[in-house]
């Protein structure tokens, strides 16, 4: 009776063993929020998370949530999924009612490796302040055509209207700029693929978007921050796959190719066909097992008796 007793809980036991759902835990152990901004794919807070191009990217502190790239570090406002965006804060940007001088703002300038995977909307204008004569941005001036002009119908004529002009003593230079620069050069980040203060010789500058084709009154009304695009490079049917039998994407050791994270294991293609192939390995040992513990019950019955 013992051993019949053993035999039953031991046969079950490996029956649980066997099942998928006690093989595998398809928890998405990477999806995470920083303050009530929602951490997913393609982002992620932890090594291993997300798509391998925007790893070492985002950093909570605090509730806070960052955003480090080789011109310096961001506070993330908003991101977009359904749009593929995200919305950036420098503290050392000029808005409409703070100039800031010095060239302590950070402008925007990503590596190289990273340029496929984040740009600034097409919509986003950069306005440049207190430029040199000798910036990039004026050679070849006065004669040839210059990058400063209105963007979605944003540029620096409405913004020398905003009232922080007046605190820094403004002084409106003419379209033909006989006599120097202007002191806002407004420009598509498109046309110069990078703001970089210091090698454009700039004191400042300010970052403005719309999200919508829409008259606004004046600078006043605009949106400032940095408006970012991103992009997933490649086929995602991957990262789609493995989300569809429960697992999180994410990518290995080297930094490159992606995996399927299953809770309690990894797959190099989805959860459902690792924990397939897991779950007949495992049925596979517990068949054995069990015969091997009938053929020793009954060795031993037999020599009992």
């Amino acid at each position: 009776m013992t051993l019949l007793f053993m035999l039953t809980v031991c046969l079950s036991f490996l029956a649980l063993l066997a099942t998928p759902s006690f093989a595998t835990n398809q928890a998405n152990s990477c999806r995470s929020y920083c303050g009530n901004i929602t951490i997913d794919y393609p982002f992620s807070l932890d090594y291993g998370c997300g798509h391998p191009g925007f790893r070492d990217l985002l950093f909570c502190m605090n509730d806070v949530l960052m955003f480090h790239i080789s011109s310096g570090s961001y506070r993330v406002l908003d991101i977009d999924y359904a749009y593929q965006a995200l919305t950036l804060h420098d503290a050392h940007m000029s808005t409409c009612d703070t100039i800031v001088l010095g060239g302590r703002g950070n402008g925007f300038t990503v590596e190289q490796w990273r340029a496929p995977y984040f740009n600034p909307t097409p919509d986003n204008v950069f306005m440049l302040i207190g430029c040199s004569a000798e910036s990039p941005l004026f050679q070849g001036f006065p004669g040839k055509h210059l990058p400063c002009r209105n963007v979605s119908g944003m540029g620096c004529e409405d913004y020398y209207d905003c009232p922080a002009w007046s605190l820094i003593g403004h002084k409106k230079v003419g379209s033909v700029y006989g006599s120097g620069p202007p002191e806002c050069c407004a420009v598509a980040f498109e046309a110069i693929k990078a703001i970089n203060l210091s090698k454009l010789q700039c004191e400042g500058y300010s970052s403005a978007y719309s999200l919508a084709p829409l008259r606004v009154d004046g600078a006043g009304g605009w949106s400032y921050g940095i408006r970012v695009k991103y992009s997933v490079q490649g086929n995602d049917e991957f990262c789609r796959a493995c989300e569809a039998t429960g697992g999180a994407c994410g990518f290995g050791t080297d930094g490159v190719n992606q995996l399927c994270m299953c809770g309690s294991f990894n797959s190099t293609t989805n959860c459902d066909s690792e924990s397939s192939t897991s779950s007949k390995m495992l049925l596979s040992l517990a068949v054995a097992l069990a015969g091997s513990f009938i053929y020793m019950t009954t060795w031993i019955m037999g020599s009992q008796s």
